[in-house]
């Protein structure tokens, strides 16, 4: 079965509450979930002592005039930005800093997020958040990685995520969800789990994408976008404990972010507006499923619901459109504003094209 075809499977599944795939351990047999489980016992003795918490990083950013952007983060300890130090080397501190120089605006950033969370805590903490925020303008999820480790069931990680995307979007917020990064990256973890946890993870970010754009949000695929670089400089782009990214491996991962963020907006940024597709670039509009599948091979993808023709679903399910924003005209776009250049307006056009 194709990754887009389990995809589907998948957030069907979550969408009508049954029960999901059958237990990875069952699939295995008791011999192969033996190899495994000793695979993860060493993996956890070659780790680090863990962290004992993540720093702090509610707060206003930026100090320009107007009203702040309102930005809720939620998550697990990639969201809480466990492995750094200081607060402004979180992702949603690295987001929040890009969005406010790119715009003029201040932005209040709330970060409810928690290490160890898995998604199905992702209701609790917009709802501790929505006692700060009525209505945020964008809530920013990372999440999965928990859920593959703690082998919750694929259908019910999904269903949980689904169910706060709606929420959210019900209240008339923006939705951008970095899909569960590619396990098979973590040095420490040795195969057959490394293979293992590869396919669980890229499995679950496509039932993710899916989930996610049918109710409304936007996803940007964080896949393996750390993997080659932990690979050429595990000292730098790890952190102490040698599981949790750096400082630098957050930077990358709120670089992949800050574009979708700026488009969900809908403010001025380089390579931010909603825009046609690129074929050249391998963009495209298409089923949501197909998308989704594509996504989780290619970091730093962003998935969004789109219409063809006035129709927002076709034969095969809710139609969408793949970018692959540039985040580096935007990155060179933020020291533009930092350096005080004047902020350009550029007209958002519909996206055309069909790549099913």
């Amino acid at each position: 079965m194709g990754r887009a075809r389990r995809a589907r499977r998948i957030a069907a599944t979550a969408a009508y509450g049954g029960g999901g795939l059958a237990a990875a351990g069952a699939a295995l047999g008791a011999a192969g979930w033996g190899i495994i489980t000793a695979e993860a016992a060493l993996a956890r003795r070659i780790i680090g002592t863990p962290f004992d918490d993540s720093p702090d990083d509610d707060g206003v950013y930026g100090a320009g005039p107007g009203e702040p952007f309102e930005i809720v983060v939620l998550g697990d300890s990639s969201a809480a930005g466990m492995g750094v130090e200081h607060a402004n080397e979180t992702v949603g501190a690295i987001v929040a800093h890009g969005v406010a120089a790119l715009t003029g605006r201040p932005v209040r950033l709330t970060n409810r997020a928690v290490v160890g969370a898995e998604s199905s805590d992702l209701e609790r903490q917009l709802a501790s958040a929505l006692e700060d925020v009525m209505r945020p303008h964008v809530v920013l999820v990372m999440v999965g990685a928990n859920d593959v480790t703690h082998r919750i069931e694929r259908s019910a990680s999904v269903r949980s995520l689904e169910q706060v995307v709606r929420r959210a979007r019900a209240l008339g917020s923006e939705v951008v969800v970095g899909t569960c990064p590619d396990l098979g990256t973590i040095l420490p973890i040795r195969q057959p789990l490394r293979s293992l946890l590869k396919r669980w993870s890229r499995d679950l970010a496509a039932a993710q994408t899916v989930a996610v754009v049918e109710a409304g949000g936007r996803t940007v695929s964080l896949g393996d976008l750390l993997g080659p670089e932990f690979a050429r400089s595990p000292h730098e782009m790890f952190s102490r404990d040698r599981f949790h990214p750096s400082a630098a491996g957050y930077a990358r991962a709120a670089a992949a972010l800050l574009p979708s963020v700026c488009a969900a907006l809908g403010v001025w940024g380089a390579d931010t507006s909603d825009r046609p597709p690129e074929p050249r670039r391998g963009e495209g509009v298409g089923p949501v499923a197909v998308a989704a599948g594509q996504a989780v091979r290619e970091a730093g993808a962003e998935v969004a619901p789109t219409a063809i023709a006035g129709q927002l679903r076709g034969p095969r399910g809710r139609w969408a459109v793949l970018l692959h924003r540039r985040p580096d005209d935007v990155v060179r776009a933020l020291g533009e504003a930092e350096a005080g250049a004047p902020p350009r307006s550029t007209d958002a056009a519909a996206p055309g094209g069909v790549d099913a």
